[in-house]
């Protein structure tokens, strides 16, 4: 629930016209997800009708006719700039379709956000964009006030100004704390600013994700579940806490907890939020039954969960290796080199830094193509640039495991890749 030291604050939305179904229309990378989630979940509490299109289009779907459909229906749009939208095609047309938009129809309200520290192209320096770039968990702070009135075409009176400068300050201090308390493997501290909390917590559910999240990486699933259980209860409409309580559930994994991780997913699933994330945790609890029972089906499912999600959201990283890593599995040795050198080309050949999962991917798309050298390096790398999440150095060792088993690689290459994640 928004607090209403906000909502006396927040414009409503405008009503919606013959015609329009929409009061926003949201456009991404998929890479971007997590952050987008946020928003979507942040405008559907207060009201406003979101076009998001993993939750609006349905498989089978025509995605530029329905897109096309989504845009020209809403009051508004939003754009997500990151380095990720930079390098696509399809966002860029999106960008010159909502200048055009603006331009000729004054009552459409463009507004571009920026939520990471990129230099601008020289087509979008004619409008001023919203800069998120202090808050990539997700909107938070006085930008999230600047946005939904740019969304409604109004500017900020004097006392939304203030409480804007307030909040920018109050939420970046949060996020600071919750990443330091991360980094140096803190738990403690993480479950001590929940408790304390403040309202930027209770504006959106994204620090309360943010620390949860954080605890999951550091193991401590237990803790992770309850700030999740108690943040679904405050921001009943939001994905995102929903998502990470399964795979808090998953990565427990004691009693019913895989069982109850699924429940959720299937939830989400049958609801049509179809978006990487929720396709790859359903994934990711079909390879944990497969490990428990040893059926090929489920191994099966789990891979067809991340290539179906893939190939919905060619530019996700994240089910495209795994997607790669399943195939190779299920003996699918072609498949999996044919998408593991699609993943190469996306997450290209660079440690990133402050990106674990995205390191690590490198190194996991290398292993797959077999140059063992380069994916030990970027084993190493990763691990790194993340020494204290103990439990995403364990996910990652588990899978490398098993593929360099069905490799058949040189046992000193296993011993010398599996080596590294023992001795951290």
């Amino acid at each position: 629930m928004i607090p209403d030291e906000w909502r006396v604050l927040l414009p409503k939305p405008l009503i919606l016209k013959t015609g329009q179904k929409w009061h926003v229309f949201l456009s991404y990378r998929s890479v971007n997800r997590g952050w987008v989630l946020n928003l979507y979940d942040v405008l559907t509490e207060i009201g406003f009708h979101v076009f998001l299109d993993q939750y609006v289009l349905k498989p089978g779907d025509s995605l530029v006719g329905d897109l096309d459909e989504g845009l020209d229906s809403s009051q508004a749009g939003v754009l997500i700039w990151s380095s990720a939208a930079a390098d696509s095609d399809w966002v860029k047309n999106e960008y010159t379709t909502m200048m055009g938009r603006a331009t000729d129809d004054k009552s459409f309200h463009f507004v571009p956000v920026k939520i990471e520290r990129v230099k601008l192209p020289a087509f979008a320096n004619s409008k001023l964009f919203v800069d998120f770039t202090d808050y990539p968990e997700g909107p938070n702070g006085g930008d999230l006030l600047r946005l939904v009135y740019g969304m409604v075409g109004k500017p900020l009176d004097d006392v939304a100004v203030k409480f804007a400068f307030e909040q920018d300050e109050a939420a970046g201090i949060a996020a600071v704390k919750i990443s330091a308390a991360i980094r140096n493997g803190f738990p403690d501290k993480l479950k001590e600013q929940y408790t304390q909390g403040g309202l930027p917590w209770r504006t959106t559910a994204s620090l309360a994700c943010k620390a949860a999240e954080g605890l999951i990486k550091l193991g401590f699933e237990g803790d992770a579940i309850s700030i999740l259980k108690d943040t679904i209860v405050t921001f009943n409409k939001s994905i995102r806490p929903k998502q990470l309580l399964a795979l808090a559930l998953a990565r427990r994994s004691t009693g019913t907890d895989l069982e109850d991780a699924q429940d959720i997913l299937g939830e989400l699933y049958a609801m049509n939020h179809l978006d990487p994330e929720t396709m790859g945790l359903y994934g990711r609890t079909w390879m944990d039954r497969y490990k428990k029972s040893g059926l090929i089906s489920e191994l099966r499912q789990s891979r067809n969960y991340y290539l179906e999600s893939f190939e919905r959201s060619p530019d996700d990283y994240y089910t495209g290796i795994n997607a790669a890593s399943k195939s190779l599995l299920l003996g699918q040795a072609d498949k999996a080199k044919e998408i593991a050198q699609k993943v190469a080309k996306l997450v290209g050949e660079e440690p990133v830094p402050g990106d674990y999962w995205k390191t690590a991917t490198i190194g996991e798309a290398a292993l797959i193509l077999e140059d063992y050298d380069k994916a030990a390096q970027f084993y190493q790398d990763a691990i790194d640039i993340a020494p204290t999440e103990k439990k995403s150095h364990e996910s990652t060792a588990g899978q490398a495991k098993l593929l360099l088993g069905k490799l058949e690689a040189p046992q000193e290459l296993q011993d010398k890749i599996l080596e590294l994640f023992k001795t951290n």
